[in-house]
């Protein structure tokens, strides 16, 4: 280790970035656990869903607003600043594209999902259950391999949903023949899609953390 981690390591950390994280983490899994929901739902309960989402994502901005507010006001803190920054804003990156597929499924009166799409949003809602306890291990970064396991896990999950996504698009082509239908199932594929690959920039984050602090 560094002299200069040790140093940092020494002096008193402010520990309310860990419970930022925590709540990040925490709306994360609330948000993506009702995108898992929403297509086993009547419309008049999705309008439900997704107003609650939209609640989850104005929270995770309070949160991530915190954050900087945090960062602008500590001198020392437990991990490099621009890595704190990363991680809140590639967090709640994430939820913003949960909430925005979301609102996509209501607005484009999504009926039936296809098949591919529910895999999308499993894919999406293993990698933020894997984001969560990750952040949970940020505290206490001597617990290396595990958070290496869950940095790969998401990596998985995200060649996954590229798979998945790659597949939909082609049946979507092959089988459906209305093209405004075509145009919503594929913005939906995509919003999904994207929420699943900034699941992975969080865990790039993670690694360039452990990475710092090897």
């Amino acid at each position: 280790m560094r002299l200069d981690r040790i140093i940092q390591a020494l002096l008193p950390h402010d520990e309310k970035f860990f419970s930022f994280f925590d709540e990040s983490a925490r709306i994360m899994v609330e948000a993506a656990s009702l995108m898992k929901q929403l297509p086993k739902n009547d419309p008049e309960v999705r309008k439900k869903v997704v107003a609650r989402i939209e609640e989850l994502e104005h929270d995770g901005d309070t949160v991530t607003h915190k954050v900087f507010s945090e960062l602008n006001s500590t001198f020392v803190t437990p991990f490099d600043r621009e890595d704190i920054q990363s991680l809140a804003s590639s967090m709640d990156d994430v939820i913003d594209y949960i909430q925005g597929s979301a609102k996509r499924f209501l607005l484009y009166k999504i009926q039936e999902c296809p098949p591919e799409m529910l895999e999308l949003i499993d894919s999406l809602y293993g990698s933020v259950i894997e984001l969560q306890h990750g952040i949970s291990l940020l505290a206490d970064l001597r617990r290396v391999d595990d958070l290496r396991t869950i940095i790969q896990k998401v990596n998985e999950y995200e060649k996954q949903a590229d798979a998945i996504f790659g597949q939909a698009i082609a049946n979507l082509f092959d089988n459906e023949k209305d093209p405004i239908y075509i145009i919503k199932l594929k913005e939906m594929f995509v919003a999904l899609e994207t929420a699943t690959d900034k699941c992975d920039d969080v865990a790039n984050i993670f690694e360039t953390i452990l990475i710092k602090h090897a």
